[in-house]
């Protein structure tokens, strides 16, 4: 479903697909990993190989979002695509999470 990448302590998961129902668990799990792991100060999700992202989804990242802000990590996002955007607008999810439009201009900010 996804590989996890760590780069200057940020661990990057780019997910594949569709994150739904029936693998919002197991994307979960990545989070909840990636984000307890002592050697991440914050974890980067590259959305830009996600095709659609339903409820589910949008609680394993909001629920990946509170375990950070837990551990005082960050969650941020990049690659989202126009139609997942309408998604985050609409439930006002887009006020929470900390989005760039690229990993590029992710690196950027942080850099």
């Amino acid at each position: 479903m996804a590989s996890t990448l760590a780069k200057a302590s940020v661990a990057t998961i780019r997910p594949q697909g569709d994150i739904n129902a029936s693998n919002a668990g197991e994307f979960q799990r990545q989070l909840t990993a990636a984000l307890l792991s002592a050697q991440n100060s914050g974890l980067l999700v590259d959305m830009a190989q996600v095709d659609s992202l339903d409820s589910a989804g949008l609680v394993a990242l909001v629920s990946g979002l509170t375990l950070a802000q837990r551990e005082n990590k960050r969650l941020h996002l990049c690659g989202v695509s126009p139609a997942i955007a309408i998604v985050f607008e609409l439930t006002g999810l887009d006020r929470v999470f900390e989005i760039f439009v690229s990993h590029k201009a992710f690196e950027a900010a942080i850099a």
